[in-house]
């Protein structure tokens, strides 16, 4: 009798677990709505998905919104979609989104927009509502040398034509920057961006820099222009302060080169005065070997004697007598 028991316990189990598996791998009250709904989708087809680890609940809701709103889609084309890994829910609402904004937007582009990596609900909302895009602190020197620093704001609208490949934010606030830059940079003066920095909007939004992405420049307001630094000064002060340096390393180095010079200079006095030492010293040899050769006699020797005294007391009188200046010449009567 226990035995028994169990038994019916055991397969009243087993009746209940095998009852939640064929609910689940056939969603009945799926296939219910949907029948409800005005949108044919079999039975079999929802047990399919679900073996195909698509969930079917998210299929057929998507595919009842979209009929509801007058979009003709097949189940097949919205499972497609995600097993190609795209969020199907938010392709649904961009193209009913885009449908009620009179925005053309077929099925076929809205999902590859998705598979690109892009919000196409969040493109088409930008589209019908535009965004703005604040930049980061533009730093430009104008011509006269003054700092400026600006900050713009930039309207954009989603190009949805240019969604898949299109460049996003970072490359419209790089060009915008670029842009603001070669504008301050072409003014004569910071007063002149100061007085008209609408010339900075006109000028910037004249060069296209929407070209290749995925918005279209509405507008571009200067939200603020602050001015800087004298950057122009500074630079003069260090190109001074350059030229300063180089002036006295050349001077340094001309000063340099003269003592060099100079050291030379008495370098070469003094070999001078050793070659003509040397010289004065082999003067006695000569003499003494012209005495043994006899080539020079006593009283020539003599003779030359009394001429270097007298050639010594006359070059002593000489020094003399211009030291003592002309006080000390002779009077005459």
């Amino acid at each position: 009798m226990e035995l028994e028991g169990a038994m019916l316990l055991f397969m009243v189990f087993a009746g209940i677990v095998l009852f939640f598996i064929f609910l689940y791998f056939v969603p009945i009250n799926l296939w219910i709505t949907a029948l409800f709904s005005g949108v044919r989708v079999g039975l079999f087809e929802l047990v399919f998905m679900r073996i195909r680890k698509v969930p079917p609940r998210v299929i057929v809701e998507s595919l009842i919104t979209a009929t509801k709103a007058g979009l003709k889609l097949t189940s097949t084309e919205l499972e497609t979609h995600y097993l190609a890994g795209g969020n199907v829910p938010n392709v649904i609402r961009a193209l009913i989104s885009a449908e009620k904004a009179n925005i053309h937007l077929d099925f076929k582009q809205a999902t590859a927009i998705d598979l690109a990596g892009r919000d196409v609900f969040q493109a088409v909302q930008i589209s019908v509502n535009p965004k703005v895009i604040t930049t980061p602190k533009v730093a430009a020197v104008a011509a006269d040398g003054i700092q400026l620093i600006a900050i713009a704001r930039v309207t954009v609208r989603a190009a949805i034509q240019q969604l898949v490949g299109g460049a996003g934010e970072d490359t419209i606030l790089a060009r915008v920057g670029e842009g603001i830059v070669t504008a301050i940079g072409s003014a004569k003066s910071h007063k002149e961006v100061l007085e008209n920095p609408d010339k900075i909007s006109k000028v910037v939004l004249s060069r296209g820099l929407d070209a290749g992405t995925a918005f279209q420049i509405l507008s571009i307001d200067i939200a603020d222009v602050d001015v800087g630094a004298n950057i122009g000064a500074k630079l003069q002060i260090d190109q001074a302060s350059a030229d300063l340096k180089v002036a006295e390393a050349k001077a340094e180095e001309r000063r340099a080169m003269a003592v060099a010079e100079e050291q030379e200079m008495k370098a070469k006095a003094q070999e001078a005065r050793a070659k003509v030492i040397l010289a004065e010293a082999e003067i006695p040899k000569a003499i003494a070997e012209s005495f043994v050769k006899g080539n020079l006699g006593v009283m020539d020797y003599y003779r030359m004697q009394n001429v270097q005294a007298d050639t010594g007391m006359r070059q002593a009188i000489s020094d003399s007598g211009k030291g003592q200046g002309p006080s000390n010449a002779p009077k005459k009567d």
